[in-house]
């Protein structure tokens, strides 16, 4: 008997051994293809960072950054700042004791960047290890819908805002609560997002709070993005993060997080893919991100603003087909991804700051002075808008109005899994 088990014993070592060099081989194998994808990640840089939250701030020569990359801005020069001036609008703050400002980025307490660069966070190989594949690193999963799987149309939903019917979903492995708008040309969108940091479940999930623009067919869309997200897969941690994307065909193959692959161009001084904060506490301090993203007339070219009037940078027209004229559809809100979204039991991972949006300001995740931008080149609330949520039982969506005299304020979010969201 003590021979059985010994060799029992002896076998299982063997086995594990054998398999753990297998493991090690297969590292190995990629290690030269991850070093290769390092190097055309990050560029050399004239000064570095080491931020108190462990990321490294590479300040790289704004003409030698990895936007420039892209076959279509092979001859590309670089607009250093807007052509256009966004008109100013007051804002009656008088009743708004709570908010404060929120600290953009956490990296800046530990110094900045030399004229003539750019912040650009640093990739290191533990974030490729975490990647499912390095071709798919740092992308978002395409957008398909329900009813592209389907024979009949029962798990598809139809919008009708301002007589435009349009399709909203549901989408597979994503949950969204947005405020849409559709129906013009815009050519910009702006809102304060509240910043929170919620709940993520699992390291292969996202939530987000951001603003979409998006022109083309609903199967085909171009879209760009900015808000914040927390997505551990991504850069490694839990923390409320800026970020930006855009893609031209859904998600497909173009398009990525951030400046990980070409296209986003910067020209100010903030870090894609950094951490922000503080964070909004509930029934306590509410800290904001106000976010806008605008076309410029004269070079088509989609600029991206934060705090009021920072340039973070652009979108190149060049990198589009409707988008290079105006979007069509502006969403404002949240979305979570997950393979547990839709399905039985459903994920934990929250959306804003993990409360519905009937628990209003305090407690819920808002997006304050909703604005659009059409070609009368005005700032100016929607004059059609409408909600959406996929999963009502489990993130919500709730354009609020307190009386005649104030405009709404959009709440949204929720927790996720629930006893009324299994």
């Amino acid at each position: 008997m003590e021979k059985t088990v010994y060799l029992f014993l002896l076998f299982g070592a063997i086995s594990t051994l054998c398999n753990g060099v297998e493991v090690n081989a297969k590292a190995r194998k990629t290690l030269p293809e991850i070093d290769r994808k390092l190097k055309l990640l990050n560029r050399p840089a004239v000064k570095s960072i080491k931020s108190e939250d462990g990321d490294i701030i590479d300040c790289v020569d704004i003409y030698k950054q990895p936007a420039l990359d892209h076959p279509a801005l092979k001859n590309h020069t670089i607009q250093l700042s807007p052509s256009f001036d966004i008109p100013a609008e007051k804002v009656d703050r008088r009743n708004e004791s709570s908010r404060l400002p929120v600290t953009i980025q956490t990296w800046q307490k530990s110094g900045s960047c030399p004229n003539g660069t750019v912040p650009i966070r640093r990739i290191r190989r533990q974030d490729l290890l975490r990647a499912s594949s390095l071709q798919q690193f740092g992308r978002k999963v395409p957008e398909v819908s329900y009813a592209a799987n389907r024979t009949d149309a029962t798990h598809s939903k139809f919008e009708s805002i301002n007589n435009k019917t349009i399709h909203l979903g549901p989408l597979v492995d994503r949950s969204a609560a947005v405020l849409v708008t559709v129906g013009f040309n815009y050519i910009g969108a702006q809102g304060d997002i509240n910043v929170w940091n919620p709940r993520v479940e699992s390291p292969d999930d996202y939530t987000t709070a951001q603003i979409w623009l998006k022109g083309g067919p609903g199967d085909n869309f171009e879209s760009v993005e900015g808000g914040w997200v927390v997505n551990p897969k991504l850069y490694g941690d839990k923390l409320t993060r800026l970020f930006v994307y855009w893609t031209k065909d859904s998600y497909k193959s173009t398009g990525c997080f951030d400046a990980i692959c070409s296209g986003f161009v910067q020209t100010g001084q903030v870090a894609l893919g950094a951490a922000i904060g503080p964070w909004s506490i509930s029934e306590g301090p509410q800290y904001y991100l106000p976010v806008g993203i605008y076309l410029d007339p004269n070079t088509k070219n989609w600029w991206l603003k934060v705090n009021g009037n920072i340039v973070v940078g652009y979108w190149p027209g060049s990198l589009f087909s409707y988008l290079s004229y105006s979007a069509i559809l502006v969403e404002w809100g949240g979305q979570v991804y997950s393979p547990n979204v839709k399905k039985t039991p459903h994920t934990k991972t929250a959306m804003g700051s993990g409360s519905f949006s009937h628990g209003l300001q305090g407690s819920a995740c808002s997006i304050e002075h909703v604005r659009i931008i059409d070609f009368s080149l005005q700032l100016k609330y929607p004059q059609w808008v409408g909600t959406w949520a996929d999963e009502y039982y489990c993130y919500d969506a709730y354009n609020y109005v307190k009386g005649y005299t104030t405009e709404p304020v959009f709440f949204f979010g929720g927790p996720g899994q629930n006893p009324i969201c299994k």
